[in-house]
């Protein structure tokens, strides 16, 4: 039979692949139509029963929102209020205060980093590229000498580092533990950061120069901040690392302690990424919210206005989730699982180059981590590899190769007045420093993992 042939059903899942990104490149799709139609017709290829493919379908959306709709929900109003009460200003400041000015490329790769935990990447760099042309032009440096470390610590998060969506929506889909993707996710995500920001920043600096462009409006290229106003950097950052320290804490305490253990019950609970997040979302409303004057109803207005853009990335996290499942329930993962073992390449790298060559292509990061995820979850049952280090391998490839197709790549090119030569010799260097890295120390851990 056709349908059973594991050649026929890898050839199966590369056109899926294909199709996917012409609908969402050349018929400009919304990608959560173009997941899902490729998922049926997929189903069908690969020898699905008709009444069987909606059943699916269902199974799949409904086992992936269960989880993601929760979490980046959660996150997405955490993140907001963040961004509304002026915490990411105050992180940025005090560190800027603790490293110096000597150091200030570094101040702006940890604040980079630590804001993308809650705010979504493209916020956390408006909010903050003030600061850059403040820094550049007292220091009369190119604003890529202190840009890029920002931009660097923003994308090495916002890839790496749950809550954000991106490595949630994979790790739900390839079934790594959260509290490991956490972990491994600032081990591997810290000398990125370093290597791509204040190191390739400094570097690039001195030959692309950059000043602050003229088009760019007066009040945000010349802004100051009344830091008497802002909230305190320890009530920021407690809340910040809250939702990280207690799902970390689940994780430790289940490697360390029995099941029947009382107080790994207890961490369990209060480590489950549900329950983090409320607990971080509520700390949030009242310290950055309710005890700073805002009323309740400013509170939830908010955290409502976070759920419209959240909304979207979670119907398309689902769309992705019933993609992995046509590919379990099909067969065609398993077929594709064994042409790639025959191949010989580690998952790491095939998880790695298949998010890879996505994100080249279809511009979308997201695209690119939901459909690597749902075509390397099947390689997992047969494979002896950490699951959260193929999360890292599929979120640095949705990293590399930012170019012209994706909208990071001109809101860059606008905020630094660069040419589009340019903004590749910059931008597009420093996330493919950072996807490249990212997934030779994922290659490195797990094969040092494998060998304990």
């Amino acid at each position: 039979m056709p349908f059973e042939s594991p050649t026929y059903l890898a050839a199966v899942v590369a056109a899926a692949v294909g199709v996917l990104l012409f609908l969402i490149i050349r018929w400009k799709q919304q990608p959560f139509i173009a997941l899902i139609l490729v998922s049926m017709a997929t189903a069908l290829a690969a020898g699905m029963p008709p009444a069987k493919v909606m059943a699916c379908i269902e199974k799949g959306m409904g086992g992936t929102l269960g989880f993601i709709a929760v979490v980046v929900g959660l996150g997405a109003m955490f993140g907001q209020l963040l961004e509304v009460s002026g915490g990411a200003e105050r992180l940025t400041l005090t560190l800027l205060r603790v490293f110096g000015k000597r150091r200030a490329t570094w101040a702006m790769s940890v604040a980079g980093f630590l804001v993308a935990i809650p705010v979504f990447f493209d916020v956390g760099f408006i909010i903050l590229v003030p600061l850059v042309y403040a820094l550049a032009r007292e220091a009369r440096k190119s604003l890529l000498y202190y840009g890029i470390p920002l931009l660097a610590g923003l994308a090495v998060t916002h890839a790496f580092v749950p809550p954000t969506p991106g490595p949630i929506a994979v790790a739900q889909l390839v079934g790594a533990d959260l509290g490991r993707v956490i972990f491994y996710g600032v081990l591997i995500g810290l000398p990125c950061a370093v290597l791509a920001g204040p190191v390739f920043g400094a570097w690039i600096a001195e030959r692309i120069p950059a000043e602050v462009p003229e088009y760019m409006d007066s009040a945000a290229a010349n802004r100051t901040w009344d830091e008497q106003a802002l909230p305190g950097f320890g009530r920021v950052f407690a809340i910040l690392l809250l939702p990280l320290a207690l799902i970390l804490l689940n994780t430790v305490t289940a490697a360390l302690l029995p099941p029947e253990n009382g107080t790994r019950q207890v961490c369990a609970f209060v480590g489950h990424p549900f329950f983090a997040l409320t607990a971080a979302t509520l700390t949030a409303f009242t310290l950055l919210g309710t005890c700073r004057g805002l009323s309740r109803e400013k509170v939830n207005e908010v955290a409502t206005s976070a759920l419209a853009p959240a909304g979207i990335i979670i119907l398309v996290t689902g769309a992705g989730g019933v993609f992995k499942q046509v590919l379990v329930e099909s067969g065609a993962g398993k077929a594709l699982a064994e042409t790639l073992a025959g191949t010989g390449l580690h998952p790491v790298w095939a998880a790695f180059l298949i998010a890879l060559v996505v994100r080249a292509v279809a511009g979308s990061a997201t695209v690119a981590m939901l459909t690597a995820g749902g075509i390397v979850a099947p390689l997992l049952a047969e494979a002896r590899v950490e699951p959260a280090l193929i999360v890292i391998a599929i979120a640095s490839g949705a990293t590399a190769v930012s170019h012209v197709n994706d909208s990071g790549f001109w809101l860059v090119n606008r905020y630094f007045g660069l040419t589009p030569k340019d903004t590749l010799k910059s931008w597009t260097v420093m996330e493919s420093i950072i996807g490249v890295t990212g997934a030779t120390l994922a290659w490195l851990l797990s094969a040092l993992l494998s060998r304990a």
